[in-house]
């Protein structure tokens, strides 16, 4: 499983089942951590625990020093959760990403479900955006600091 997280000063997500609909609220967060999830075929629930417990922990927030030495647990943030199939997008070759290294819907979703799950048993407030729906994320990236992790 991989993550692009960032540490956002705000982020919203907002979805629509189709191009028929309006784009409504999903979720939104203040000051935390907006992470886009992505899922391959392989990927475990001890995965989607490992990288929630990696998100909660990530020590990018400032300490009274100035010094990036807390996580979003210690500072009380907030996680915005979105999955993002295209995290595993292989460009290697030519200009079209190939998509086959992303797991489908039916594998995806349970996961990222896992990982939004195991947040907030850790004491997360968390938002989502919405599966299997056209999404767009507003956010304010704070530093910036944007991170990749990987289970």
């Amino acid at each position: 499983m991989r993550a692009l997280v960032q540490r956002v000063e705000r982020a919203s997500v907002t979805s629509r089942a189709s191009a028929d609909d309006e784009f409504e609220l999903a979720g939104s967060i203040g000051h935390g951590l907006c992470a886009f999830v992505g899922v391959t075929h392989d990927d475990t629930t001890a995965q989607a625990d490992k990288l929630a417990a990696k998100i909660w922990g990530l020590r990018i927030f400032d300490d009274a020093d100035g010094v990036m030495n807390l996580g979003a647990a210690d500072v009380g943030a907030q996680v915005l959760v979105v999955s993002q199939f295209t995290l595993y997008g292989n460009t290697e070759k030519g200009r079209r990403p190939s998509w086959v290294d992303a797991a489908r819907p039916e594998h995806a979703e349970p996961l990222v479900e896992r990982v939004v799950e195991q947040l907030r048993a850790a004491g997360a407030d968390v938002a989502t955006g919405r599966f299997r729906t056209e999404m767009q994320v507003e956010l304010v990236n704070d530093g910036p600091i944007t991170l990749m992790l990987e289970t």
